[in-house]
């Protein structure tokens, strides 16, 4: 008798490791605050992303992946509970999730996974609180973290299977000095003011990618040295660049993010998909492939069918929502987005939009010399008071104007889709349990302006 009970311990253990050796490893690269259009993966002519480019080739690009909020904490946040911040309560910059959440570390630990985070995973300090088996070198441009996560990665000797954050800081602010970048050679964005600061900003802006995209290339060759194929690689960032209508805004350049899946094997190889992701769907997607359902109580939806070729489109509408930053940027609003259309709510439009981008006083600070052109150029003018004043509601045609410039919420023409976009937003905001909270102290724009 004992012998057999030896024998059938012996044989549901060996079960045991079989089934963990067949459950892919997992590795997710995140960037920091890059806009996706900043990249030549995703159309820049003169700011080449090598290593986007050819990881892109071996997997899934995905053309319209968005965060839940574009700062970083509730961004991160969401990523990690697959909730909204409503609903996990991280909504302004520099909060947390509500402890009692579930987090994503949990969900893979309980199937035998070393759950690992290197660098800015969670909001830098909360990063461990996550629940990481280990979590190293998350603190403020802590930037040995990418080089020490490749020593951990190469040295590791385990036959757990393993999931592994690795978070750059890159192109967080502060930016580098530019080596590599001819200032001449940049292209000014549409909703920039060209000045020569501007220009000496992006120049070290575009530095700081190059560098992300290193990174990025080092971290995906040793995964798959390491690892070997069966291995699911996702690179993506958290939101847009500390630039106007980027970070801290509900624009595409705020929360339209790059995403590239690969999965020797079990991703198609050099292709793009349209399907609508967010970053809330992270969490149950990677659940599910490691053969899981996903819980039907988070906001998440898993998109691993788009990653499998089975499913085309994911997704029919993106909310977003921002809060605020501290004292900054105070003006909380919400949005929807549909492939075709953009419909902003800005709760406060009495409040001045302000970020540390007016106040920004490290190397080659630029905005006092939008706001000297404003003085005598209208169209300088026009953009400088377009970022800290905002009308209620925006709407934009987003096949018609990608770059978001011309506010369609009054255009009579347009009246049946701003209706159904209010009530979009409308039901979904009800069904968060939003209470619009405003976060921090607002500037009314009679003061700012007075």
């Amino acid at each position: 008798m004992r012998t057999l009970l030896l024998l059938l311990v012996a044989v549901v253990s060996m079960a045991s490791v079989a089934k963990a050796s067949d459950l892919p490893n997992i590795v997710v690269f995140l960037s920091d605050d890059h806009t996706r259009s900043d990249s030549s993966l995703y159309g820049s002519t003169d700011l080449q992303t090598p290593n986007m480019e050819r990881i892109a080739k071996q997997g899934l690009t995905f053309d319209r992946a968005f965060v839940a909020s574009p700062s970083c904490a509730p961004s991160r946040a969401a990523m990690l509970t697959g909730l909204m911040p409503a609903r996990n309560g991280a909504e302004p910059n520099h909060s947390r999730p509500r402890p009692e959440i579930k987090k994503l570390p949990a969900y893979f630990q309980e199937l035998g996974y070393e759950v690992v985070a290197f660098g800015k995973v969670g909001h830098y300090r909360q990063t461990p609180e996550y629940g990481f088996d280990l979590a190293r070198h998350y603190n403020y441009h802590e930037d040995i973290a990418i080089p020490e996560a490749l020593k951990w990665l190469d040295a590791r000797d385990s036959d757990k299977p393993l999931m592994l954050f690795v978070g750059t800081n890159w192109p967080h602010v502060p930016w580098p000095e530019p080596k590599d970048i001819d200032p001449k050679t940049i292209k000014i964005p549409l909703t920039h003011v060209h000045t020569p600061a501007t220009r000496a900003a992006r120049a070290r802006y575009y530095q700081a990618v190059k560098t992300m995209d290193r990174e990025l290339g080092e971290v995906f060759d040793l995964a798959y040295q390491k690892l070997g194929p069966n291995t699911l690689f996702l690179h993506t960032s958290d939101h847009g660049a500390q630039w106007p209508f980027g970070k801290w805004t509900l624009y595409d350049d705020g929360i339209r993010t790059p995403m590239i899946a690969v999965w020797p094997g079990k991703i198609v190889a050099d292709k793009r998909t349209d399907a609508m992701v967010s970053w809330i769907d992270i969490l149950p997607t990677l659940y599910e492939a490691v053969g899981k359902t996903p819980p039907e109580e988070i906001d998440g939806r898993s998109f691993l069918p788009v990653l499998r070729g089975e499913k085309e489109s994911h997704r029919s509408e993106i909310f977003t929502v921002h809060s605020g930053d501290g004292n900054h940027n105070v003006y909380p609003s919400r949005s929807v987005r549909t492939g075709r259309w953009k419909y902003i709510r800005n709760l406060h439009p009495e409040f001045k939009f302000s970020s540390h981008v007016l106040t920004e006083k490290r190397p080659v600070p630029y905005w006092d010399s939008w706001v000297r052109k404003a003085e005598t150029t209208k169209e300088a003018a026009r953009k400088v008071n377009r970022y800290v004043a905002r009308p209620a509601e925006e709407l934009y045609d987003l096949e018609a104007d990608p770059m978001e410039q011309h506010n369609l919420a009054t255009d009579p023409a347009q009246a049946e889709v701003l209706q159904d976009l209010r009530g979009k937003l409308d039901v979904w905001m009800k069904e968060q349990g939003d209470q619009q909270k405003v976060y921090g102290e607002p500037i009314l724009l009679e003061k700012a302006d007075s």
